[in-house]
């Protein structure tokens, strides 16, 4: 019988819960590290969450809950971090133990603000880990349909695709789809620049713009999401796969996307600091747009949607001004 992998969870949101809950599906044990000691003990107590998709019920037996960020990453071959992109430098100074044997796989979908890098590059370039030992989950995939059972599709990508099946196959499901890939750089990219665009769409929304002008959006997002990763990294890729098409679309136009609900906030007229302080959660996009932004400086490729949403993040231009132009931009 094949020995199982061990597996640590880095992170107590929303979708570091919705990991674990698939991970006990096929695991015995798996370590999770949350930094909330408060819901450590709720979930010995009461079998779940009390912060994100409470509804989700664990066998505790399965977990091994700890504050200690380096007691999880010691016990693991397989590390998914799940945390805020903007945490994640803060969570990663408090380690003492070496990443250097470990298997890193990134449920991030954002850039490091301190490095201006998508996570697999910043663990790469600051703690040396072979690309050969990082890998990406990815989704279409909200972590609320994954507390419902409603089938959802994963795409794992590693530059060793016997890891990235190793992490498929820990994840699969009954309600859970995965399949591999082995464009790294591009699938979390792609999943950083999806936020921006839901951003993009919330604020459209909020406006008061239409279903209509949301398609040309998410049509003209696809082709913006393609010139930039080619620049970034090119190599042959179908952009339409789910990883990057359909990874967009769920999270343009999907009640649960936090980043849309920001975005629609910032139409409606709420400044930034007000619409997160209402939202309980992240909305990654909100970093990513200045990182996307200051890298493009160099990339120059034509991104006028992220422009539009950094100059009204970051620049403090008027939302509906802005967009107008937009619509001039667009086809």
């Amino acid at each position: 019988m094949q020995k199982q992998p061990k597996v640590a969870v880095i992170g107590g949101g929303s979708w570091a819960t919705a990991i674990a809950k698939m991970l006990c599906v096929n695991l015995d044990e798996i370590a999770w590290y949350m930094r909330n000691g408060s819901a450590i003990d709720h979930l010995k107590a009461y079998k779940h969450n009390p912060n994100y998709l409470s509804s989700v019920e664990f066998d505790i037996t399965k977990l091994r809950l700890t504050q200690d960020i380096n007691e999880a990453v010691a016990y693991a071959d397989y590390v998914i971090f799940a945390i805020p992109s903007a945490f994640l430098s803060r969570e990663l100074e408090k380690l003492t133990v070496s990443l250097a044997d470990k298997i890193i796989f990134s449920a991030i979908k954002g850039i490091v603000p301190e490095t201006f890098l998508i996570v697999g590059e910043h663990f790469h370039t600051t703690y040396a880990i072979p690309y050969h030992n990082i890998g990406v989950i990815t989704g279409p995939c909200h972590a609320e349909e994954v507390a419902l059972e409603r089938l959802s599709y994963l795409t794992i990508a590693c530059g060793d695709t016997k890891k990235a099946r190793v992490m498929a196959k820990l994840l699969a499901g009954n309600y859970i789809k995965t399949k591999t890939s082995d464009d790294i750089i591009g699938t979390e990219y792609a999943a950083m620049l999806k936020n921006i665009y839901a951003i993009a769409a919330g604020i459209a929304h909020g406006l008061g713009y239409g279903d209509n002008f949301q398609s040309v959006i998410m049509s003209n997002a696809i082709r913006e999401m393609k010139k930039f990763i080619k620049k970034v990294h090119r190599m042959k890729r179908n952009i339409n796969n789910s990883a990057y098409l359909g990874d967009l679309l769920v999270t343009g136009y999907s009640v649960f996307s936090r980043n849309r609900m920001f975005g629609n906030m910032i139409g409606k007229g709420y400044t930034v600091k007000s619409a997160m302080m209402e939202m309980s959660m992240v909305a990654e996009g909100y970093y990513a747009v200045k990182s996307a932004y200051k890298l493009n400086q160099d990339y120059k490729a034509k991104t006028p949607i992220i422009d539009a949403v950094y100059a009204v993040l970051y620049e403090g231009k008027d939302a509906k001004s802005t967009f107008k132009k937009l619509t001039e931009q667009l086809d």
